[in-house]
């Protein structure tokens, strides 16, 4: 029989971090450990109050299935008796490592996957005044991927003015706006211009995912964030999206990640593969997705002011793969 560990870690960020809906200090996360025959797998999630997930409600979820974790729940099984989310993140990314350490193979042998790549990743530039925002952007010129937070209460008219300064510090950078569903669709319709001018990669979740509809006439490359979380909202997502991010604890896990790739891959959207604020724990898995991904925003851990050990490896936006004692 399995023995089965939930621990709960509140992470101190580097410096507070903003975005439309408030300010955290700190991440608070939930590990999964489960041992079979000496062996040990680890998970990690972050509950978000977003979609009705705390801290509490997460860990009542686990806690409900650890008698079938004990008697060999297996990764298929989960996937059912479990919603999607962050509970069922943190067993599944578990019982993934747990499977690598049985074998004795990496998570990368057991998909079959080719020989790991770095990977670029997005660096997120925390929601303040224009003024602030372009002097924390000039200290992050040597990232050429930047992802700048939107949707203060004044207005997409107040963001088009961060976005301005940030682009007049880093003109040639590459970006990705994320409004977190906070702007209006009269307000997107009267900034789309500029919103174009400011050429970036791709504008993630503008509006509420109850007002999809209204993105459609307007012409700039959006990014389903709240609107998606497994696969069985890509059969009715807007066309107005061109591009999906994928997080795993919006999927419920590794497993249900992976078919949504193989899914959107076949309808010709693109991929980026987000996170929450969390350890190098959770980015692992997160990782082995983004070798799919045509863009990566997986700096989660770089905003904690510690990490776990074996931590990620991330120099200059390039993560090295990931290290098997970490997880996989």
């Amino acid at each position: 029989m399995r023995d089965v560990t939930i621990c709960t870690h509140a992470w101190p960020l580097k410096a507070p971090f903003r975005i439309s809906r408030g300010v955290k200090t700190q991440a608070e996360t939930i590990s999964v450990t489960i041992t079979e025959k000496g062996f040990t797998g680890r998970g990690e999630c972050v509950p978000y109050a977003r979609y009705g997930e705390s801290i509490e409600t997460v860990s009542a979820s686990i806690e409900q299935l650890i008698p079938m974790i004990k008697n060999g729940l297996d990764r298929d099984a989960l996937q059912s008796a479990l919603y999607p989310g962050a509970a069922r993140n943190a067993i599944d990314c578990a019982l993934w490592d747990l499977t690598c350490k049985q074998e004795g193979k990496s998570i990368y042998d057991l998909l079959s996957m080719t020989p790991p790549k770095p990977l670029l990743t997005a660096v997120t530039l925390s929601l303040d005044t224009a003024g602030k925002m372009a002097q924390a952007a000039r200290q992050l010129a040597h990232h050429p991927l930047i992802k700048v937070k939107c949707g203060a209460p004044e207005g997409l008219a107040a963001d088009i003015d961060r976005l301005e300064a940030i682009r007049a510090v880093l003109p040639e950078h590459r970006l990705i706006i994320d409004a977190n569903e906070a702007w209006s669709a009269k307000e997107l319709r009267i900034h789309a211009a500029a919103l174009h001018a400011l050429a970036p990669e791709l504008i993630e979740q503008p509006l509420a995912s109850s007002l999809d509809a209204e993105l459609e006439d307007i012409d700039l490359p959006f990014c389903a964030d709240e609107s998606l979380h497994d696969r069985h909202d890509l059969a009715s997502l807007n066309a107005a999206y061109r591009w999906i991010n994928i997080k795993l604890d919006k999927a419920g896990g590794l497993t249900e990640a992976l078919a949504m790739v193989e899914l959107a891959q076949q309808a010709q959207l693109k991929i980026m593969v987000g996170c929450m604020v969390a350890s190098s724990l959770a980015m692992a898995p997160a990782c082995i997705l983004a070798q799919y991904a045509d863009l990566v925003d997986l700096d989660g851990s770089l905003l904690l002011a510690e990490d776990v050990s074996p931590e990620l490896t991330i120099d200059n936006s390039l993560i090295a793969p990931v290290p098997s004692g970490l997880w996989g």
